[in-house]
């Protein structure tokens, strides 16, 4: 059996960055090691490699989303490839995943991986996470299930996975799902995938779309300043199944009658936003206003996703039925 063309696109992050022994600080060096390593993947796979820009994950905006889908995408129609893999930052390597599985158009398996310890640490787990990832890039199995996240021996979705802890290897998790599969050293195996897959065309990035989290006793001074500073869209991640305390109502009021869209998921890891309860404030209320409820999208991907509705479209409705999918 012939090998499978695994296209590798490097973005930067812990993967691709070394320790100083002096000074303990991890930062970019100036070769990317992942780049010396690629003769020990194509014993797994025929690579082909990009490097489009080398940037630490905090630095990724949408911009580098939709330059990387370009990217892709092109690549896909103009060279014989059965995989793709992307290397990435940790800290916001999950909006980078979600962005593409929304918007990619291609079957193809692609699989965002990363690291929790740069390639000189003891115990680094970039080279194996990447090899793995191409394991899974390579797999008849892989294709059709939207973008996947490999690390620490499992697959995951990219609408589900996230960032669970600040520095252990096995980091990322899907709250509620758990993975998708699982790599060993002979196989990758599925045990389950996702029902249905949402796609978005997008058009551009330029709109302002703010991600803020409700608290207790939460007034409406930072509402009303996103609506004088023009912003496009907001993401509150709410209390509990989807309430808000009742000081932020006029502010939410002022913003939907602007026609910005105002969205709500739970600042839970767990569960869903609803429209449950009916006091001032509470779900059923909001609701009502006209509040659009996102179906179990943590804040940061719930953002990414208005965002992306936004550039096709500002009615309010639309957006609405574009996150009840």
């Amino acid at each position: 059996m012939s090998k499978k063309r695994i296209f590798v696109i490097h973005t930067g992050g812990t993967i691709s960055m070394m320790e100083d022994k002096e000074s303990g600080a991890v930062k970019p060096g100036e070769q990317n090691p992942l780049l010396v390593s690629t003769s020990l993947l194509n014993e797994a796979a025929t690579i082909t490699t990009a490097e489009p820009f080398h940037l630490p994950s905090p630095h990724i905006t949408p911009k580098e989303m939709l330059e990387l889908k370009k990217l892709i995408e092109d690549t896909c129609q103009t060279t014989a490839v059965d995989g793709v893999v992307i290397t990435h930052g940790t800290d916001t390597l999950e909006e980078t995943a979600y962005f593409l599985d929304l918007t990619l158009s291609t079957d193809l398996p692609v699989v965002v991986t990363g690291a929790m310890r740069s390639s000189n640490e003891i115990g680094a787990d970039g080279l194996y996470n990447l090899l793995s990832a191409v394991r899974v890039a390579g797999c008849e199995e892989a294709k059709g299930k939207g973008v996947l996240v490999v690390l620490n021996d499992e697959i995951h979705s990219a609408e589900n996975v996230t960032k669970t802890h600040t520095s252990n290897v096995s980091t990322f998790q899907s709250p509620q799902y758990g993975p998708i599969g699982i790599v060993t050293k002979r196989e990758i195996i599925f045990h389950h995938a996702p029902t249905d897959h949402q796609h978005l065309e997008v058009a551009d990035v330029h709109k302002r779309v703010a991600l803020i989290k409700a608290y207790a006793g939460m007034d409406s001074y930072l509402l009303t300043a996103l609506k004088d500073l023009h912003y496009d869209g907001v993401v509150i991640e709410a209390l509990g199944q989807g309430n808000l305390p009742p000081a932020t109502v006029p502010a939410v009021q002022a913003l939907l009658h602007q026609n910005i869209p105002v969205v709500l998921v739970s600042r839970c890891f767990n569960g869903i936003a609803q429209d449950v309860y009916g006091y001032e404030g509470g779900g059923k209320h909001l609701k009502e206003l006209g509040v659009i409820f996102s179906n179990g999208l943590n804040g940061q991907k719930a953002r990414l996703k208005l965002l992306i509705a936004l550039s096709s479209t500002s009615d309010l409705q639309q957006i609405e039925q574009i996150f009840e999918q």
